[in-house]
């Protein structure tokens, strides 16, 4: 929330290596469908020339009894060694042969003058399905008569048409739950990382802690100081760094959620705040003292602690910072309205400020704004951007329940 025009870091070069890996897998899956598609074409050239093949043998075959038997078995082998669903039909369109149809389903039977009687409906619809599919073969008889052939594709090149999809749809969702397995396996690994981590920190920060607070005491005694306003500040601030080792020793814990007053809750932080804070920046507290929510309050106080920092990071010199709480009786929501008077956000940043790693100040480690979003979570609210304008502020909104049974999870 500093300069919009900082280097921003971690979340942009990650999105940068997602683009990359998801155009090099677009690359993979064409360059499959491109070979797959040279591959159905190379045999559907072949099965075309199959069919003109059985084709010129069946009229050779019809237009020429007279020829040695030798030849003509020979004819016979070529035909039948081509294996295609085929039908040839006449110059009227009535069904001469055909070749490798459903043999359950053509019903043939020969009547007393040795005409055959076929099933019409299934022939019908596979000579349609043949006229769909390819242009027909034209056989011209020495009688001047010309028959056409139609051919289907044979299984195995139906297959192939369909084996690259399939073949990717199946690695695609291989991918998908291994990304998902992988990315749940890492992300409980980083959490246990993130809680050992916090957990030791809070150990380390008991001993100093506990002995600043023995020193403090020994001054006030020492030079009889009970009432004096500084030592009543650093008590002050050692006090606030117990409950921040305090809050370390509870992550990866389940603390409970109890009935508070929203508004008294942030007039005590603000207080400690702005005591802290440059004089030339104002806070203002607004709005209904009278709502309570369920919260627990050393991890609400934590989001309202972040939301101020980071505020105050976004005011350049002077400006102003403004908290207003309003009960929406309505829905039975409480809205918190966090604004300030900085540089502002870009709106292409809405989305991806509340992501791990997302910052725009070089020493920034981008975990303020994901780790307050998700406290609000934890408290059953929602968190967002309400509104933004480069160079005149930005406006954060939190949205609690004010009347709801929550069932708590793990921070």
């Amino acid at each position: 929330m500093t300069k919009s025009n900082d280097r921003l870091y971690h979340p942009q070069s990650k999105q940068r290596w997602k683009i990359f890996l998801f155009l090099f897998a677009a690359v993979i899956a064409a360059a499959s469908l491109l070979y797959t598609n040279y591959l159905v074409k190379s045999l559907s050239r072949s099965e075309r020339t199959k069919a003109e093949v059985w084709a010129m043998s069946t009229r050779s075959i019809v237009t020429m009894p007279d020829v040695d038997d030798q030849f003509i078995s020979f004819v016979y082998a070529v035909r039948d060694s081509l294996s295609i669903p085929a039908i040839i039909t006449d110059s009227k369109d009535n069904i001469i042969f055909w070749r490798d149809l459903d043999s359950m389903k053509t019903n043939i039977r020969e009547q007393a003058d040795s005409s055959l009687i076929y099933d019409p409906a299934y022939f019908e619809n596979q000579l349609a399905t043949m006229k769909r599919n390819h242009p027909p073969i034209a056989l011209h008889l020495d009688t001047g008569e010309v028959w056409s052939v139609y051919f289907l594709d044979s299984a195995a090149l139906r297959q192939l048409r369909i084996f690259p999809y399939l073949q990717l749809s199946l690695i695609t969702i291989f991918l998908i739950i291994a990304y998902t397995v992988f990315n749940s396996i890492k992300k409980s690994e980083q959490n246990l990382v993130w809680v050992g981590m916090a957990k030791e920190a809070a150990h380390q920060l008991g001993t100093p802690i506990s002995s600043l607070m023995g020193w403090l005491e020994l001054v006030r005694t020492k030079f009889d100081a009970s009432d004096d306003n500084i030592l009543n500040e650093m008590e002050r601030d050692v006090n606030r760094l117990e409950i921040v080792a305090d809050r370390f020793s509870k992550i990866g814990s389940t603390p409970t959620l109890t009935s508070q007053g929203v508004y008294g809750i942030i007039q005590d932080y603000v207080e400690y705040f702005k005591i802290r804070t440059s004089e030339k920046i104002t806070f203002e507290l607004t709005g209904d003292k009278s709502v309570e929510a369920k919260l627990n309050i050393q991890l609400f106080d934590w989001i309202i602690e972040n939301l101020l920092k980071n505020a105050v990071n976004a005011i350049e010199s002077e400006g102003k910072i403004t908290i207003n709480i309003v009960d929406n009786i309505a829905k039975e929501e409480i809205f918190i309205d966090i604004s300030d008077t900085g540089k502002g956000i870009p709106k292409s940043s809405f989305d991806t400020i509340f992501q791990p790693g997302f910052t725009t100040r070089k020493r920034g480690w981008g975990l303020g704004l994901s780790l307050t979003k998700r406290m609000v979570d934890y408290h059953q609210g929602q968190i967002s951007v309400k509104e933004s304008e480069i160079g005149k502020g930005t406006t954060f909104r939190i949205i609690l329940k004010s009347n709801l049974r929550y069932e708590p999870t793990q921070v």
